[in-house]
């Protein structure tokens, strides 16, 4: 039973010859040598958390399996050869004009070989060295430590990430801002709610026993591409793939995967959706209260299963059974049949896992839909065992690390208390901003220092404008990068902003870990840089933090140096995070592992009971605006859509490498994505150009481009549009709903 969508794409798959014909260009580049000794270095790679690299190679997954990089690795990778920036470009361009580049433009700017600071009053920034960062760093820390905050991305190392949470927390600030707090924060939300356990229960392994995977929210061919080598994998041994997802993404209906290129790539690509759904956006939870109410219906539901493992089951049958089907199908917009064929599918397969990315997380009741996923995982039985369970897809390649090593404000209570003892004291027990709570903090001038341990804090906000205003009212704000981005010259700090280059992961001179989104640990060998040291001045994130913490506490109550070697922070790890015990010997024995406690073979969960605590998720109440709330009249020539933003195939989080988007048939980065019934409804035609107005902002001369999306729905680029919109935000995650963003589009 089959149901294929028709897609609108140009292409007939997704992968395929652009991206061979991506990787002979790089190859065939001066740097061509160098980009495939470092696609073989023994280091995860720099791309998605779905894993691949570390000590078995750079091509191999924790599996075994080879030709396991992908274009996305090529990307980052490249952009990490580029040359220095000329010491003369910070000299030449005021700041002015570095804010009138494009993401992209700043990316391909290259390397930041020294230390900058742009103080209050200059319009350049200038170089400094970094013992005059030390000092003021010193002074910038020295306050008081509700003051102070951090914001960090997953491109890092656990070994960084530990000392980032170690130096706030000894400072006395628990402001640990990360950006999972914008993507993935309701699904560690969600299953430790349900499971006591924030993380994926699937590994690799369990995956290639699956024979259904429901992928929800995801748009995996363009942000995890070697994912789509299992769904291939599991097609083959008969299995189902169902897609949940608004717009039809043409790699998720057929892939050609470089990495089988007789059967896949040579053929026009392998089949990947059994079933394509296309709700409304935002309606996840009354599909899968519809999911539960049809496996109810249908007797698939495995009560002997709820009786033995979970906790309130009942109430969540009874709320299935109690809301209505005319409820459901206009709450999500999908009929009877459609919900009805779908439940079949998931209840008469054995081992079914869930699989989600932002579309589902990056809504106003995020945490609401991670617990409705979870809902239907148990009430068929697929929770804890092999080849079944929930798995959050994540994005940044260690992401999920950060988390780990406690870089949250949600500390658990373990951690909280071996952390105690490593400092010698108690922590603080004052809550700490997450990262909305930070961008609201620093509006209110109750912020004076933020340090970036990588990131672009300022374009990953929604309302661009608040985010700047925000920025500039922190006194002393440090970023940490080893290339420009947007924030560096649009999140200006009042007094004084500095620009700190590092090395990457397969540059640094010290063996680092990193953490998979399926809980993988991987060990990343010494690297070199390919910039030279008299014309640079690059040093590790390790010693960045460890010098700064000595030069506020010297070796008190830890010798702060010593922690500069990092086999020595992989013992301190080994002793104070939960199921991290082996990272202690894993400089000895090479030997990479999966984190203890984390994948569930049967259903005993974290919980205190030991049981899945199953919870009520009410549909939510999905309203459209008026023309009127745009300060428009309704008779105005236009239509009110519901935009969900986010990134091009050729993009990685904030960093954008290319301007087009041939999967999607979008030209550039300034277009509006439109189901062609939305295009004559309004009076509009392909190709116009339109303005778009949100409740935060307004983009012009924005081009139309006819896509296979959900009618009433429409898409464009991130983080571009996020100047459009004040996020609403999930109030149990504090994570903003990027994927349902009212607009009025317009001439």
């Amino acid at each position: 039973m089959d149901k294929l969508p028709e897609s609108k794409s140009q292409l007939s798959s997704g992968g395929g010859l652009p991206v061979i014909q991506y990787w002979v260009e790089q190859t065939l580049t001066p740097q061509g040598l160098k980009l495939w000794q470092t696609l073989n270095h023994k280091s995860a790679c720099l791309s998605c958390a779905w894993g691949t690299g570390g000590q078995k190679g750079g091509f191999v997954n924790e599996g075994g399996e080879y030709l396991q990089r992908c274009a996305k690795s090529v990307e980052a990778i490249s952009a990490e050869l580029q040359p220095g920036i000329k010491p003369e470009f910070w000299q030449q361009y005021n700041i002015n004009e570095l804010q009138k580049l494009t993401s992209q433009e700043c990316d391909r700017l290259g390397r930041l070989t020294y230390p900058l600071i742009l103080r209050f009053g200059s319009s350049h920034y200038q170089r400094i060295s970094w013992e005059e960062v030390y000092q003021i760093a010193a002074q910038a820390f020295s306050i008081t430590p509700e003051r102070i905050a951090s914001y960090s991305s997953g491109r890092s190392s656990n070994e960084a990430a530990y000392l980032l949470q170690l130096l706030m927390r000894s400072l006395g600030s628990n402001n640990l801002a990360d950006c999972s707090d914008l993507c993935h924060a309701p699904s560690t939300v969600g299953l430790k709610k349900v499971f006591g356990s924030g993380t994926s229960m699937v590994s690799l392994e369990n995956l290639k026993h699956s024979d259904c995977v429901v992928l929800i929210g995801s748009n995996a061919p363009a942000n995890h591409p070697r994912l789509m080598n299992e769904l291939i994998k599991l097609r083959e041994r008969g299995g189902k793939v169902i897609i949940i997802n608004p717009q039809i993404e043409i790699g998720l209906v057929k892939f050609a995967s470089p990495a089988f290129p007789i059967k896949s790539l040579l053929t026009g690509g392998s089949d990947i959706s059994t079933l394509y759904l296309q709700p409304i956006p935002g309606s996840d939870v009354a599909l899968f209260v519809g999911l539960q109410k049809s496996l109810i219906e249908q007797n698939l539901v495995n009560r002997e299963y709820l009786q033995s493992y979970t906790t309130n089951w009942a109430e969540i049958v009874e709320y299935a059974n109690n809301t209505t089907w005319e409820n459901i199908t206009q709450t999500c917009g999908l009929s009877y049949e459609e919900i009805t064929a779908t439940a079949s599918l998931i209840g008469k397969s054995s081992k079914v896992v869930f699989a989600w990315a932002m579309g589902v997380t990056q809504q106003e009741n995020g945490v609401d839909n991670i617990l409705s996923i979870a809902n239907t995982a148990l009430i068929t039985g697929n929770a804890g065992k092999i080849g079944s369970g929930t798995m959050p897809i994540r994005g940044h390649s260690n992401v999920q690390g950060f988390g780990s090593m406690g870089v949250t404000i949600h500390l658990q209570e373990e951690i909280k208390q071996a952390l105690s003892k490593l400092l010698g004291k108690p922590l603080s027990e004052t809550p700490g901003y997450h990262t909305r709570d930070l961008i609201a903090a620093a509006e209110n001038s109750q912020v004076d220092t933020l340090f970036c341990l990588g990131g672009n804090l300022y374009a990953a906000n929604p309302d661009l404008q608040q985010a700047k205003q925000a920025l500039s009212q922190i006194e002393t704000i440090f970023y940490v990068s080893t290339k420009p981005n947007l924030g560096h010259f649009h999140g200006l700090g009042k007094t004084q902003t500095l620009i700190l280059p590092v090395f990457n992961r397969f540059e640094n001179p010290h063996k680092t870990t990193t953490e998979s989104g399926n809980n993988f640990v991987r060990l990343n060998d010494e690297g070199k840089s390919h910039l030279q040291p008299h014309n640079s001045h690059l040093i590790s994130e390790i010693e960045l933090i460890t010098e700064i913490a000595y030069r506020l506490h010297g070796e008190n109550p830890i010798n702060w140096r010593k922690l500069q070697d990092t086999v020595y922070i992989r013992e301190l790890i080994a002793k104070t995070i939960p199921g991290y015990q082996k990272i202690g010997e894993i400089d000895k024995n090479k030997e990479e592992f999966t984190i203890a406690g984390r994948i569930f073979a049967e259903p005993k969960f974290k919980t205190p009971d030991g049981k899945a605590q199953m919870f009520v998720t009410p549909l939510p109440q999905l309203l459209t605006p008026k023309k009127s709330d745009f300060g428009f009249a309704e008779n105005q020539p236009g239509i009110v859509l519901i935009l969900g933003t986010g990134r091009s195939y050729g993009q990685h989080n904030t960093v954008v490498y290319k301007q087009e988007d041939k999967y999607r048939n979008m030209p550039h980065r300034h277009c509006i994505l439109m189901n062609n019934l939305d295009i004559k409804k309004a009076g509009f035609h392909p190709h116009q150009r339109v303005k778009v107005k949100g409740n935060g902002g307004e983009l012009e001369d924005i081009e139309i481009i006819c896509g296979a999306i959900r009618e009433g729905a429409a898409f464009m680029f991130y983080p571009e549009a996020n100047i459009l919109f004040k996020g609403k935000i999930d109030p149990k995650s504090g994570t903003p709903a990027y994927k349902r963003v009212p607009v009025f589009v317009y001439q």
